[in-house]
């Protein structure tokens, strides 16, 4: 292990954690929470908690979060959990810090709605750039994803969040509540859309991996990252061997956690990695309906120029 070059990474994870967290609790203690808007999540749970209880909302969050480590570290292992552990220590630590200095903001639960959902995930980006998240949502929804296959890990999200959300309606006896509570997991959602992917989320980047170990990463590769690995038969120039080639896809913020993956499997397999300008398909952008009808224009043409 050279600590020379892991060191730099750790305190670059640190430095992202720490300033996503800052945004993320900023979010919570000066506008959702306040507003008792609960935006989904184990965050919106420790919301509401925090509205019936009085009990603070960052150790509340990272005791409901304890149970869902637990079972990631089973199901998954603690090398691919440790940075999301880490990062949620981080981000209960940050909320709660938050509350003692912030002054929240109770005026127009419509601006709470909306700043609280641009700075959740503002800051949630920034911790998804460095391959963690805070727990919760994400990884409840990776986890159930891994028995229940048929549902996407969007739609599990979406499922898990709807019934907090509507459970905090529920409590504030309000449904405005849970009308501002969507308006925030919509902002948010689309700002980490537009930091991690660029204003067009079909970019991303792609991989070819090659190692001696090619079986072992892509069942790592699919069952950690949910993506998608194609086999490339290849034959070395040098060595006039036969192997294979991993080409794989993926979003800007999941490379990290793929080179982890990869690392922690074969040590000296070869990476390339580069960007994409455009990836269209499951996981990714759907075809849209302009690209479609040129396709079909250029197809006309060629059509009647072989007539």
């Amino acid at each position: 292990m050279n600590v020379k070059k892991i060191a730099p990474e750790i305190l670059k994870d640190l430095l992202f954690y720490f300033a996503g967290s800052a945004l993320c609790a900023l979010g919570v203690m000066m506008f959702t929470a306040p507003n008792h808007i609960a935006p989904g999540g184990i965050t919106g749970l420790s919301t509401v908690i925090n509205y019936l209880t009085g009990l603070p909302i960052g150790a509340t969050a990272l005791v409901l979060n304890v149970p869902i480590f637990l079972w990631a570290v089973l199901q998954i292992g603690y090398k691919f959990v440790g940075k999301t552990i880490v990062a949620s220590v981080v981000y209960s630590a940050a909320i709660d810090f938050m509350g003692l200095l912030i002054p929240p903001y109770t005026g127009n639960p419509m601006l709470a709605a909306i700043f609280g959902g641009f700075l959740d995930g503002l800051g949630l980006s920034l911790v998804f750039m460095r391959g963690a998240t805070t727990g919760g949502t994400d990884l409840t929804a990776r986890l159930l994803n891994r028995r229940v296959r048929f549902l996407s890990m969007a739609k599990l999200m979406l499922c898990v969040d709807s019934v907090i959300v509507l459970f905090s309606a529920f409590v504030y006896r309000s449904i405005e509540s849970a009308l501002y509570a969507a308006i925030a997991i919509f902002v948010s959602s689309r700002v980490i859309d537009t930091v991690l992917y660029g204003t067009d989320v079909g970019t991303g980047k792609v991989m070819f991996i090659i190692s001696e170990k090619s079986e072992e990463i892509a069942a790592e590769i699919l069952r950690d990252v949910d993506r998608g690995v194609t086999f490339l038969n290849s034959r070395g120039a040098y060595t006039g061997r036969e192997g294979e080639i991993l080409l794989c896809a993926a979003r800007r913020y999941e490379i990290v956690k793929i080179k982890d993956i990869v690392r922690s499997i074969d040590r000296n397999a070869f990476l390339i990695i580069g960007d994409a300008g455009e990836i269209s398909g499951e996981g990714f952008r759907e075809a849209r309906e302009e690209d479609r009808t040129l396709r079909e224009l250029l197809d006309r043409i060629r059509e009647k120029s072989k007539k």
